[in-house]
């Protein structure tokens, strides 16, 4: 049965172990390295998976707020609930579903595969598919690999992206 849902995927290969990628999505240490200069991260099940990319500005304009962990499989898959950016007003509380997948493709290399579904129809949607394709694909998903080259990201200093 063909479905019509639409989804985002991506996927990388990172030069580090599977638990160290894990580490990386699922602490606060590890996503403040490469994902947002500031989270909250409660790594159970209904926990929180927040990320602040403008930790400074008001409750409700700092990025990536209310989202929680759906579900976890420790060290394999992480899955979290993620809302729009508030460029995106009439979307901003909505929410899409990010699943991680991790793998061990060789000894020292860790395929990342990311999917996001849940994705609505037309206008603001469609802008919101397009503005995560950037963001994980351009963004998101190459800082994790330079942060196990090059070690953790210098927030203050971002003039070169």
């Amino acid at each position: 049965m063909k479905s019509d849902e639409q989804i985002l995927s991506c996927s990388v290969d990172v030069d580090a172990s599977l638990a160290d990628v894990w580490q990386a999505w699922t602490t606060e240490e590890g996503a403040r390295s490469f994902f947002a200069p500031q989270c909250r991260i409660e790594c159970v099940p209904g926990g929180a998976y927040e990320m602040y990319f403008n930790p400074d500005a008001e409750t409700g304009g700092r990025g990536g707020e209310g989202n929680i962990l759906m579900a976890l499989q420790s060290p394999h898959m992480l899955s979290f609930s993620w809302n729009f950016p508030p460029i995106l007003p009439s979307i901003r509380d909505q929410r899409t579903l990010v699943t991680i997948r991790l793998q061990p493709t060789s000894p020292g290399i860790t395929r990342v595969n990311l999917a996001q579904t849940g994705w609505g129809q037309g206008g603001e949607w469609e802008q919101g598919y397009h503005y995560f394709d950037h963001a994980w694909n351009d963004i998101v998903l190459p800082r994790l690999q330079r942060y196990f080259r090059e070690g953790a990201l210098d927030w203050s200093n971002l003039e070169h992206e």
